[in-house]
């Protein structure tokens, strides 16, 4: 899932630097559908940061020529991956477009904002991957509006088998910067969190609607 290990371990470096994402097994943090968690990921921050924003950039683009060379647009999911998704299209010198979560309920009612043509070759940007719910819904949205969807990239994944699931069933490729696996590994090695920590944050991952209760 992960596009390079190189780039994952740096991902994860820069994200653990800035607090994009924080880890604290011992008071867990309370995720709007009710799950506790010792991880909360918030890449917002990462746009802040013009080093890391612009290596996040950087290596999407990369990323994506290598997998799928030039496609005709790109498409950031609402509202998290509109920043990161604007910034990868022009470095990419393509147009950029983004998904609402669901279609507005005034005026010209879409759910996919700016200029798209049906035919066209989407790559969608996502800030990170959880259940993949949301980032699969963008995906049959773009779909809808006639666009060929040719994969998604997005900058970290819990790995959730749910997730994995989800995207199999949809047959939708997926690719991230970084991942969960690695992150815990770097971040044990850089005593950002103890070994006994680390087995912890593994058995959440686990059993993530359940734990802590």
């Amino acid at each position: 899932m992960i596009f390079n290990i190189d780039t994952a371990k740096k991902t994860a470096e820069l994200l653990l630097q800035i607090n994009a994402i924080k880890l604290n097994p011992k008071n867990p943090f309370t995720w709007a559908s009710g799950w506790k968690s010792p991880i909360y990921c918030d890449n917002r921050i990462t746009l802040s940061f013009p080093p890391i924003r612009n290596y996040i950039r950087d290596e999407f683009a990369k990323c994506i020529e290598k997998e799928y060379g030039r496609p005709d647009v790109i498409a950031g999911v609402a509202t998290g991956a509109i920043g990161i998704g604007v910034l990868v299209a022009e470095q990419m010198g393509l147009p950029f477009v983004y998904v609402r979560p669901e279609p507005k309920k005034h005026g010209r009612q879409n759910q996919v904002e700016g200029f798209l043509q049906k035919g066209q070759n989407v790559v969608v940007v996502e800030d990170l991957i959880s259940t993949g719910k949301s980032s699969l819904m963008a995906v049959e949205a773009l779909k809808e509006a006639g666009a060929n969807v040719k994969g998604m990239f997005a900058i970290f994944t819990y790995g959730f088998d749910v997730s994995v699931e989800n995207f199999k069933a949809a047959n939708v490729k997926l690719r991230t910067l970084g991942n969960y696996d690695t992150l815990l590994d770097l971040a044990t090695a850089k005593q950002y969190i103890t070994e006994a920590e680390q087995e912890t944050l593994k058995e959440w991952r686990n059993n993530p609607d359940t734990w802590g209760q």
